[in-house]
């Protein structure tokens, strides 16, 4: 019961740091929603055997947890709750891809464990700037930029419930738990208990959200979500958006960790 009310401190946790006021966070969401995609097209459009190109692309995300004060330690944790789905996507490709590619120090290196290793950095790469997103906008304030660039109304609204039905789905785990704990003293916790408080879970979560649509439309939802604050594009949001693409360019057409071990060679070689 402690684990569930962790992780859901931990959901709420990333809310509160959308709601803070740094530069990062006063950006107009859809100034950072197309940054962001422009950095993920830039990551993954370079080679499978990319590597030293790829390791500029951290600054972006640094930079964003740096200004939007996001505690680095909260998004480790998340990407290694998430990791083992990369990780199994690129395991094969030692055994796969055999051909020596380098040789460091006397040790040969496989074409298969260097793309292995950019299927990792690309990760990281990619769904840390996603959290950091999240973390520095809000995803109510996601989900608006995507429907004031033209995402599907529908697609929108099903990711803003789902993301509040999770909410309600960890409540209610919490509650089911907490009361067999207190009637149980910690005992039968075995299959066939936890199966019986599955289905509980999936009831109680559906009436629960029923009772949430109900209220919702008394108070006149009619499918959208309205802001308190109006989203605005102004010169920040063009310069952060210009400011970035370019640097993605540049980082994408020039190896810079390549570039600056041929600068310190040519200087003190």
């Amino acid at each position: 019961m402690a684990t569930i009310d962790r992780h859901f401190f931990d959901i709420g946790y990333m809310d509160s740091l959308s709601s803070q006021r740094t530069a990062v966070h006063l950006l107009d969401p859809r100034a950072k929603l197309l940054t962001t995609f422009f950095f993920v097209v830039t990551v993954v459009s370079f080679g499978k055997y990319e590597i030293s190109a790829l390791l500029p692309f951290f600054i972006y995300p640094v930079v964003l947890c740096a200004v939007g004060n996001v505690p680095p330690t909260f998004l480790i944790k998340r990407l290694v709750l998430v990791s083992p789905f990369a990780v199994m996507l690129g395991i094969f490709n030692p055994w796969l891809d055999r051909d020596i590619l380098i040789r460091l120090a006397g040790i040969e290196v496989s074409g298969g464990w260097v793309s292995f290793a950019s299927i990792l950095i690309r990760f990281v790469l990619t769904v840390g700037i996603a959290l950091t997103l999240v973390a520095v906008t809000g995803f109510n304030a996601v989900c608006m930029a995507l429907e004031k660039l033209g995402a599907p109304k529908v697609f929108v609204v099903q990711l803003l419930f789902l993301h509040r039905y999770m909410f309600v789905l960890v409540d209610e785990a919490a509650r089911i738990f907490r009361a067999r704990s207190l009637r149980s003293f910690g005992q039968g916790s075995g299959i066939r208990s936890y199966g019986s408080m599955v289905g509980q879970l999936l009831l109680r979560t559906i009436d629960r959200a029923q009772r949430i649509y109900l209220a919702m439309s008394c108070r006149g939802f009619e499918g959208h979500f309205r802001v308190l604050h109006p989203q605005k594009i102004g010169f920040r949001e063009i310069a952060f958006i210009s400011g970035w693409t370019l640097i993605f360019i540049l980082m994408r057409f020039y190896n810079l960790p390549v570039l600056i071990g041929r600068i310190m060679t040519e200087l003190f070689g």
